[in-house]
């Protein structure tokens, strides 16, 4: 019997160390270079899931008190200790900022929902007038000409308190109606859209003057992955009734369009780290849809040397895309290591975009 129960455990042990191996590949594909290794550089997707696992074989291992077994899915873990907390921080939130923080938003609005009004208001408007935030940085930004839809006047009307806004056109399809846009209450002293090729998405940066310090601030809405709606419908049912050649066809299609769109991202990343890396400003934020979760090549590569105000002072999952199933953060703010982060939320309070809000307060350490 006790041959047995050795000959089961290495085997169940023997099975652990598969998944330990397969979760520290999906920890570290963001080193993966998406360009050479599309479908490789995907394998971010899968590490919530490898994580549990690995949990499970943990508490697994320490219930049957079998604990030299119990160190593979430990030492797993601690190696992958800074994407764990990346992906899933705990953290605290304070009740006393200091006075002087700020406050920055950044919100793919998906259009203002198509510019309709409720009651002759409209809903992400109310509560962009309403967030008390210093910088608004808005993805997905679009109006209408017509006077029972939300128009420009409308918009500048309620945002009033924002003296300072830029409006700028994405992408370099024609007849692109892809928009971004900021609005701040304090001055912008440029606006440039950064160089790299798409379609329908962009980046933009911009210079801040806050007191006596100036900001570089990168708002970004990177390559989306063009995913139908089929394509959602298809992944909704897989994970309704996950039959295998359902699940194969799947995921064969959803990988396919993830890897191809995960390829364009990682020159716009790389153009990011450029402007960031020769930036005559210490303080720098870097915020937007990355349309990538915290493990990704365009999150690592776009952050290389910057703070992730969610990692520093969020918690839980933070999940930031709210359709289709699709529970990842993809939506961030990183921040240069001068600056301190507090307080950081994805507000799940508002559910007329496909994506939630993410926010946080933010100070200039001393120099």
């Amino acid at each position: 019997m006790k041959l047995l129960r050795n000959v089961a455990a290495l085997t169940i042990g023997a099975v652990n160390a598969a998944f330990t191996v397969a979760f520290l590949l999906t920890a570290y594909s963001p080193y993966i270079q998406p360009v050479e290794h599309p479908l490789r550089s995907c394998l971010g997707l899968a590490f919530p899931i490898f994580l549990i696992a690995n949990i499970c074989f943990l508490f697994f291992w320490l219930i049957i008190q079998h604990y030299k077994l119990a160190l593979l899915p430990l030492a797993g873990m601690l190696l992958a200790y800074p994407q764990i907390r990346s992906y899933m921080p705990v953290n605290f939130h304070t009740d006393h900022l200091p006075e002087e923080s700020l406050k920055i938003l950044s919100y793919n609005i998906m259009g203002f929902d198509g510019c309709t009004k409720k009651d002759g208001k409209n809903p992400i408007l109310t509560y962009l007038q309403e967030s008390g935030a210093d910088i608004l940085c808005l993805q997905e930004y679009a109006v209408s000409g017509l006077r029972r839809h939300l128009t420009q006047r409308d918009i500048d009307q309620a945002l009033k308190s924002y003296p300072y806004h830029h409006i700028a056109k994405l992408g370099e399809a024609e007849g692109t109606l892809n928009r971004m846009a900021i609005y701040s209450k304090h001055p912008i002293l440029s606006a440039r859209k950064l160089d790299y090729p798409s379609n329908y998405n962009g980046s933009m940066v911009y210079e801040l003057k806050i007191g006596e310090d100036t900001l570089l601030l990168i708002n970004n809405h990177l390559e989306s992955n063009k995913l139908t709606k089929a394509d959602k419908e298809v992944y909704e049912e897989m994970l309704a009734t996950p039959e295998r050649k359902k699940v194969e066809n799947g995921v064969r299609l959803l990988l396919s369009k993830l890897a191809e769109a995960s390829a364009i991202r990682a020159p716009q990343a790389d153009a990011i780290a450029r402007v960031v890396g020769q930036s005559r400003h210490s303080s720098v934020i870097v915020c937007g849809d990355f349309n990538d979760t915290p493990i990704s090549y365009a999150h690592r590569i776009a952050g290389r040397g910057l703070n992730d105000a969610f990692a520093q002072s969020g918690q839980g999952l933070g999940i930031s895309y709210n359709q289709n199933k699709f529970y990842f953060r993809i939506d961030h703010i990183l921040t240069s290591k001068d600056l301190q982060t507090y307080n950081c939320t994805v507000d799940k309070s508002i559910k007329d975009s496909d994506h939630y809000p993410i926010w946080c307060y933010f100070t200039f350490k001393e120099k």
